[in-house]
């Protein structure tokens, strides 16, 4: 293709890692045996990269002696802590593949998650916030309760076997976390096994626009070049100190986060469970971080947090903005006001590994305020029409990118797979972008109707699907509109049935608890009819002009 197309193909200059995550960790304990590999600051925890990687082991050792075996899923529910980026190497030296579990889900969503992939084994925080994980799993499995640890039998969740909590007061049938690692000398414990990086490791579960949730499920090569790449990228070196506020369960947080600062050599640190921004000052003043990540409602919390200026962050010169569109002035603050000189804008999805395209510390300003940058290494992406054919260069199509980092697939849905992924293995976004001549990549919108709250992708029709269940309501359509903090906040238009009367506050009460919190509508308009094509399709964007008319909204000016 000539470069009026809309084509472009990442350096090939470096090689791609064959190794799996648990032989780039091995390789960092012996290169970096003394250095901090993690601080959780609220936890009080401050290993060293020899330490993790012995603790790292013995829960290998000891998820395997508890039946676990090459395959099997893992899941993990919790917030940030140690004991999740613990879970993450475990289970890649075990050959198991972890399931990452949002901390947010309520009983729906797990029943399901748990159900889809088979999940063996649960690891889950006792509680965190409004949620408590062990009241919720006893709820869809209280044959817990009568059963010694491991030996779970669950008519709901029959694939699950084993659960374990960090944290709060044992209860019958759960394992505490500490338990599960296995105890004496290495001569005496299950050898690990001998993996392929190939191999599965991870599922993480993405919603689409129709039907439920699905399993992208991604490989030790997805993760280790896509770590090691953003990283480079981000120049983020050895002796790095990254403050991770960005949740765990997500791509950002396990692979861009964790995963790059074990393959540079990087010190992890966590400034608490969730997303705090006191908590992110302060622990970037106190461990003298010199990058963070964030999304962007992240980063305008933290400049806009009353006590900003009273914390030190002259130590800091790197980090990525991610997960959401990136309003300019927000970049150009973090800029001035953070010291982030080299910040840096990644765009991906996990379907990816999650990153297809991000900026450099090099680029000009205006390149790295206004644009998600070029394309990584050894991946390619075009813009295509819908029809398929590749576009000139600065015309917007639908961006579909293909290489290293494209998933295996979703879990047992391979019809749905075959949506995403082409016969020439070109995952397809659904996002409206442009190339512009230099390679760098603009993203226009969605071509669906998928709503970013805050960094959380959420997609209507999952929303609407649950709200169908009200017996009040007989139609229902889920829109995006702007919100200054968010991005986006969710709005429902909802029609009940002939004869009755519903309220807003009735419907997000019926929410509440059920689905997770971003889920939830913000706002709830009651209407007669729809607005809808002649063949009866739903004018969304319609919709989304009449809500911010009637609640005096305008767009945000994003990158």
């Amino acid at each position: 293709m000539s470069d009026t197309t809309s084509y472009v193909a990442g350096t090939t200059d470096l090689p791609l890692i064959e190794d799996t995550i648990g032989a780039m960790l091995d390789r960092a304990v012996s290169r970096w045996p003394e250095r901090e590999a993690l601080v959780s600051v609220e936890q009080g925890v401050r290993w060293t990269y020899e330490e993790f990687g012995r603790r790292v082991d013995e829960l290998a050792r000891g998820l395997m002696s508890l039946g676990l075996e090459r395959g099997d899923r893992l899941g993990v529910w919790a917030p940030n802590c140690a004991e999740w980026t613990l879970t993450q190497f475990a289970t890649a030296k075990a050959g198991l593949i972890q399931v990452n579990v949002n901390p947010a889900y309520r009983l729906s969503e797990l029943e399901y998650t748990l159900t889809k992939v088979g999940v063996k084994a649960l690891v889950a925080a006792a509680s965190f916030k409004t949620s408590d994980y062990v009241a919720m799993t006893e709820t869809l499995a209280p044959e817990v309760s009568h059963c010694r640890p491991g030996a779970l039998e669950a008519k709901r969740l029959p694939a699950l076997k084993i659960v374990a909590k960090i944290g709060g007061e044992r209860r019958p049938g759960w394992f505490e976390f500490d338990d599960l690692s296995a105890q004496g000398t290495p001569a005496d414990l299950a050898a690990l096994p001998v993996l392929s990086n190939r191999d599965p490791i991870n599922i993480q579960f993405t919603s689409g626009t129709t039907g439920l949730p699905k399993g992208a499920t991604l490989s030790h090569r997805n993760l280790v070049n896509n770590a090691y790449f953003v990283g480079r990228s981000t120049g983020l070196r050895e002796a790095d100190r990254l403050c991770v506020p960005v949740p765990l369960y997500h791509c950002f947080g396990m692979v861009m986060s964790n995963l790059a600062c074990v393959v540079h050599g990087a010190t992890i640190v966590y400034s608490a469970a969730g997303f705090d921004p006191l908590a992110v000052l302060t622990a970037i003043e106190a461990e003298r971080c010199t990058a963070v990540h964030g999304v962007p409602t992240m980063f305008i919390a933290e400049l806009q947090h009353p006590r900003f200026g009273e914390f030190d962050l002259s130590s800091l010169r790197a980090g990525i903005m991610a997960g959401a569109p990136c309003p300019i002035e927000v970049m150009r603050q973090v800029i001035d006001r953070m010291h982030m000189r080299e910040v840096t804008i990644a765009y991906g999805m996990t379907e990816t590994s999650p990153v297809s395209f991000q900026s450099s510390p090099g680029d000009p300003l205006e390149r790295r305020v206004t644009t998600v940058g070029r394309v990584q290494p050894h991946i390619e992406a075009k813009v295509i029409d819908a029809e398929g054919r590749t576009v000139p260069r600065g015309a917007v199509g639908e961006l579909c990118t293909r290489g290293y980092a494209v998933m295996l697939g979703y879990w047992d849905d391979p019809e749905r797979t075959a949506e995403a992924i082409d016969a020439e293995g070109w995952m397809h976004t659904g996002d409206l972008g442009t190339l512009d001549a230099e390679g760098y990549c603009n993203i226009a919108g969605r071509a669906k109707d998928m709503i970013i709250r805050g960094g959380e992708n959420v997609y209507p029709r999952e929303i609407e699907e649950y709200l169908f269940r009200h017996p009040k309501i007989a139609e229902v359509a889920v829109i995006g509109v702007p919100d200054a903090k968010y991005g986006e906040e969710v709005c429902a238009w909802v029609r009940v049935h002939s004869g009755q009367t519903a309220s807003a506050e009735e419907i997000r009460g019926f929410c509440q608890g059920r689905i997770a919190h971003y889920k939830v509508p913000r706002y709830v308009h009651f209407v007669d009819a729809f607005p809808t094509t002649v063949t009866g399709k739903v004018q969304k964007f319609l919709m989304r002009q009449q809500m911010m008319q009637l609640l005096d909204l305008t767009e945000q000016s994003t990158a």
